[in-house]
């Protein structure tokens, strides 16, 4: 399951393939109908997006449908709960119930909570008096930036809590027509000092468009560190090796840090597996030959990569390939939630366990980490008292940037995944609670 660097041009030509291609990937791979039957049907809800890279080079197809890229990129039963999965079934085996089987789409949808943590209520800033459409701003020094171009990926993550900008509906979408008005903002606000480019993924974007919208923002002095949020070093690595622009890209790469500025490359990869294939280490060399530092970040996520030594191996060989391990995430309680999330008390085991087994260098990585309304609250530990247990937790990152790196405590609950499953205990300083509290059970008294 690996490529040679001698790879031919025709076989690293990106190809996307969806729900219209599960047919012929099927009977490529050995797909057994059932499940194929069970993706088609999933993808009514979730979005279904793969490519050859992955499905010859990631997937173990020994083992499906136990492996964990399988599961990370095909949508598959237990996703949803079961009596939305039994109505689905019920009408894609109805040809005449096009449109009810449309509006119960909706229906689910919205029951997934498509836009979690205040997304779209608090994080769109305006200007003029309007919303600007495809930017986020919840923190002080940083903007998040959603080029309209940008706004899909070279594979789906089943997992993703950005899948409501995949799925064909506007109202659900973030995505900025061109970066004039992000320009505008910035230079309104310079206490922004960090602009992350997002999506979906601007990787998949040609240069020329990734340019276009990079190169106003490098005219705003107050600008000092430019992100670009990607799956692509996981899903198609060839964007900076085999790609017709790959050197063009890597060009860019080197202009933004001639500025003076940082160029961080914010990494996701899920499982070590994806770490494996030469191609995507000769990317990962590539990449920091321009002067651009990659970070890597993903969620702890049941079925894919919830166990100590997967995260141990994963940061092992992010930091041997130059790579700095950055965050473990909690799941957000969005999409296939109840599928993916891993309760609080064992992603503290997973991520500690994994963290002492690290060499020094390479125990930058933060976590358990949940981005929630109020910030990232992190998880330290759990402590046990004469009083009980407790979650020790810390705000990480903050709307009040005053709670930063403040911590405070929980009751300890086994169960308790999200931060609206925790109490928070009765020594709370007044400013965290009333910050937490409204998101919090029994608004934040134990």
């Amino acid at each position: 399951m690996t490529l040679t660097m001698a790879h031919s041009a025709e076989a690293s030509r990106f190809r996307a393939q969806g729900p219209r291609q599960l047919d012929e990937i099927a009977k490529r791979y050995g797909l057994p109908a059932h499940l194929r039957e069970d993706v088609r049907l999933l993808s009514h809800v979730l979005p279904f997006r793969v490519n050859d890279y992955v499905l010859d080079e990631l997937v173990d197809w020994r083992r499906v449908p136990d492996d964990p890229m399988f599961r990370l990129v095909f949508p598959q039963r237990g996703m949803l709960p079961e009596v939305d999965e039994r109505r689905l079934a019920a009408l894609a085996g109805d040809g005449g119930a096009k449109l009810a089987m449309k509006a119960e789409v909706r229906r689910i949808r919205a029951n997934l909570n498509p836009h979690p943590s205040g997304q779209k209520e608090l994080n769109v800033p305006s200007l003029d008096g309007e919303q600007v459409p495809g930017m986020q701003h919840k923190y002080r020094e940083t903007v998040l930036y959603f080029p309209g171009q940008g706004q899909s990926c070279h594979a789906y993550c089943t997992y993703c809590f950005r899948w409501a900008q995949f799925v064909g509906d506007a109202d659900l979408r973030f995505a900025a027509p061109g970066p004039l008005r992000l320009v505008s903002y910035l230079r309104r606000h310079p206490e922004v000092t960090d602009v992350l480019v997002t999506g979906g993924d601007p990787m998949v974007m040609s240069t020329d468009r990734l340019r276009d919208h990079l190169n106003p923002v490098l005219g705003v002095d107050s600008v000092r560190t430019i992100r670009i949020g990607t799956k692509s070093l996981a899903y198609w690595p060839h964007r900076y090796v085999h790609d017709a622009d790959a050197d063009d890209v890597l060009r860019l790469f080197e202009r933004v840090v001639a500025t003076g500025r940082q160029l961080a490359v914010m990494a996701h990869f899920s499982h070590p597996r994806e770490l494996e294939t030469p191609v995507v280490r000769e990317a990962m060399r590539r990449i920091r030959a321009t002067g651009a530092s990659i970070y890597c970040q993903a969620p702890l996520v049941a079925h894919v990569n919830d166990d100590a030594e997967t995260w141990r191996r994963l940061w092992s060989v992010q930091h041997a390939a130059g790579a700095v391990p950055y965050y473990l995430f909690v799941e957000r309680d969005t999409g296939p939630y109840d599928y993916f999330k891993v309760p609080l008390g064992a992603a503290v085991d997973i991520f500690q366990d994994a963290w002492r087994r690290l060499p020094g260098l390479a125990r930058t990585v933060r976590g358990p980490v949940m981005s929630t309304t109020p910030g990232k609250v992190i998880v330290d530990g759990v402590t046990a008292t004469p009083e009980g247990r407790f979650f020790q937790l810390r705000m990480l990152q903050a709307r009040d940037p005053s709670l930063v790196a403040r911590p405070f405590r929980a009751s300890y609950r086994s169960d308790a995944a999200w931060l609206s499953d925790l109490e928070l205990t009765a020594d709370t300083p007044d400013d965290i609670r009333a910050a937490i509290g409204g998101y919090t059970r029994g608004r934040g008294i134990a």
